[in-house]
């Protein structure tokens, strides 16, 4: 399924694999997605059974969901800046992200411990999001510095593929736990500490920490000069247009919640909607990476974020239908097929390679800090307004952003082809 294309100085058999002519990445780009498969597992495993734990166990409010929720997307904002800056600045993209994937890796053993305090819960879910924010920028520069300019959609895509192989398999392996010994959610928390150890151990034993595109020797990049990122105007309106669209955008696991109200199914099964979800998104990264890279990467970001009004849709329905609950689940998939690969794909083009971690690590946090308000404030105005009401609000939030943030993009894409 994938071929290798490396530089010839890396020509090496041993390094590199050999695939059919479908697709050309690098195999970091191959081992790097491995990796994020098996942690995703790990994750997912804990991320699906998080929403239905806390609200159907211990009885959280749709307000503490949503703050736990917003902490688990945000609170990676902390940290995504600096150890972005550190990686390019050392050069170690690799070591950076290992003490991420290890930070993550160690939230999931406290998870075994917690009981049932939900501010504990809250609070190694943030230890746990710390971590990711450390590893996602230096990743995700290895990824960009492992492929040409030209191909970045593609290789976000595959990568974001294998890793949506993890979002598939992690909450199968929760629900068959959780149907083999019901309510054992320490018994989900220990089997995802060991799959977040085993994506740890691949990506020390098998990703090479200078990509065939790394930025030549010579004087690494100041914080003056990383900093100064924010005064450029091709990627200051990329942050703006991300941060307007991620304001607007609800959570998976919030829609999960209100479609959930408004099907009335067994809790139990709850994890088996992020399963589809994962499925459509596994099913659709590629090509749309490739659509991407061929046809223009902001129309298919800007189609990805139209495609979550299909579930505010359903949301603002009476009853949702289990057909309708599928269409539900697939357009979610499309959203994270066409926005999170193809979103950084378009940083990447725009960013100069020795600050490609720096930049991304900007971006990430901008977005993360946009998806803490949105949970934040969707949950809080799911609890005073009631569901349909808050869908309303962010459907309409949603309209704006998307003509506010159509011609930033264009704007941004246009200086990165010029520059």
């Amino acid at each position: 399924m994938y071929q290798v294309e490396a530089s010839k100085a890396l020509l090496k058999p041993r390094l590199w694999l050999r695939r059919p002519e479908a697709l050309r990445v690098s195999r970091n780009v191959f081992m790097l997605g491995l990796t994020s498969m098996l942690t995703d597992v790990s994750s997912e495993m804990v991320a699906t059974i998080l929403p239905i734990y806390l609200v159907f166990s211990l009885g959280a409010s749709p307000l503490a969901l949503g703050a736990i929720d917003g902490t688990y997307r945000g609170a990676a904002a902390v940290v995504q800046v600096a150890a972005g800056f550190v990686s390019d600045r050392w050069r170690r993209h690799k070591q950076v992200a290992e003490t991420g994937y290890g930070f993550s890796a160690l939230g999931k053993v406290a998870l075994v411990a917690a009981g049932n305090s939900v501010g504990g819960i809250g609070a190694i879910v943030a230890f746990d999001r710390i971590g990711k924010g450390i590893r996602t920028a230096p990743r995700d520069a290895l990824i960009s510095l492992s492929s040409t300019r030209d191909n970045l959609a593609t290789s976000f895509g595959v990568h974001r593929a294998l890793d949506s192989v993890g979002a598939f398999l992690g909450p199968l392996v929760a629900f068959g736990i959780l149907l083999a010994a019901p309510a054992r959610f320490d018994a989900v928390f220990f089997v995802s500490t060991l799959f977040a150890f085993l994506g740890l151990a691949v990506l020390v034993l098998t990703v090479q920490g200078k990509p065939w595109r790394a930025p030549r020797e010579g004087t690494p990049p100041s914080f003056r000069r990383a900093a100064g990122l924010l005064r450029e105007s091709r990627f200051v309106v990329l942050l703006l247009a991300a941060l307007v669209l991620s304001l607007t955008s609800v959570s998976d696991a919030l829609i999960y919640v209100g479609l959930q109200r408004k099907i009335d199914f067994d809790p139990a099964v709850f994890p088996l909607l992020y399963v589809v979800t994962a499925v459509a998104f596994m099913a659709l990264a590629i090509p749309i990476g490739r659509l991407a890279d061929r046809v223009g990467r902001v129309p298919v970001l800007l189609g990805g974020f139209a495609m979550l009004f299909v579930d505010y849709a359903a949301l603002l329905t009476n009853h949702v239908s289990y057909v309708g609950l599928i269409v539900c689940l697939v357009a979610l998939g499309a959203f994270f097929a066409c926005s999170e690969g193809v979103l950084t794909a378009v940083a990447g083009a725009a960013l100069p390679d020795d600050l490609q971690a720096s930049g991304i690590g900007i971006l990430i946090t901008v977005v993360s800090i946009g998806n803490l308000l949105s949970s934040l404030a969707f949950g809080a105005l799911w609890v005073t307004i009631g569901l349909q009401q808050a869908v309303v609000v962010f459907a309409v939030g949603l309209a704006v952003a998307l003509l506010i943030a159509t011609p930033l993009l264009v704007r941004s894409q246009r200086s990165a082809l010029n520059g």
